[in-house]
């Protein structure tokens, strides 16, 4: 080939030279495109790695609460100052255990011989009526049932109870309380036969089988057949009249 020949055309340089600077410039737009990602997920991974540590790094302490100030009760805890009710009773709870109200039912026991004391006092109105009254000597609220079982020395059978003075409930008595009922010891007009006189009497009470004495004046009474007692009533007029 000529030596002619073998010498690079100049016409062709400016093709070539703008080949390479087309060339070149995809090959910048391609590295900045790159460039762009990667340099995103090195942000994220730096915002990852600013919230929880990586495998083989130490974990990041967490920073410490503000300490309470004097006087301060801790948060999430109620001070126990004026008003709280620490320790107190849920609302509506019962105290276990017995009440100490008297007319509860626990606290009742039937009037007997052995928590009472009858004592017997004859009067003067109305006549040949006796009254016996009945004083709670024990420690808790009695119930007096009925009507006393009266018992002169000597009878056979106790006097019956006149039906009409039977009270709508049944007399109680708190601790050092009385009660009341009346005898009709014999009839003024000699209805009853011809009686006799009783220097000892004994009370006893419904439902309770022993019985107590009940002092009689030192000449006794005249008694007759004609022997009525009431009910246990809660005064002494109620049971007179």
């Amino acid at each position: 080939m000529p030596a002619s020949a073998r010498r690079a055309d100049p016409h062709s340089r400016p093709f070539a030279t703008a080949g390479l600077a087309v060339a070149a410039l995809a090959t910048l737009t391609l590295a900045a495109c790159s460039g762009s990602g990667e340099g995103e997920g090195v942000r994220t991974e730096g915002v990852a790695s600013s919230q929880s540590s990586g495998p083989g790094q130490a974990a990041r302490p967490a920073e410490p609460s503000p300490s309470p100030q004097a006087g301060q009760a801790p948060q999430g805890k109620p001070s126990a100052g004026k008003g709280s009710s620490a320790g107190a009773a849920p609302h509506g709870a019962q105290r276990t255990g017995t009440t100490h109200d008297p007319y509860a039912p626990e606290n009742r026991v039937p009037c007997t011989a052995a928590n009472t004391k009858v004592v017997a006092t004859p009067v003067s109105r109305p006549l040949n009526h006796m009254l016996l009254t009945v004083t709670n000597t024990g420690a808790k609220m009695c119930d007096v049932k009925g009507y006393p079982v009266v018992k002169f020395e000597g009878a056979q059978s106790v006097p019956p109870v006149m039906d009409h003075t039977k009270p709508q409930a049944v007399t109680s008595l708190p601790p050092g309380g009385k009660g009341y009922a009346s005898v009709i010891l014999s009839a003024g007009d000699g209805s009853g036969g011809e009686g006799r006189t009783a220097r000892h009497l004994e009370i006893g009470f419904d439902g309770d089988d022993s019985m107590a004495g009940a002092a009689l004046p030192a000449g006794g009474v005249h008694i007759d057949d004609s022997l009525r007692v009431t009910y246990w009533l809660t005064s002494a007029e109620d049971a007179l009249s």
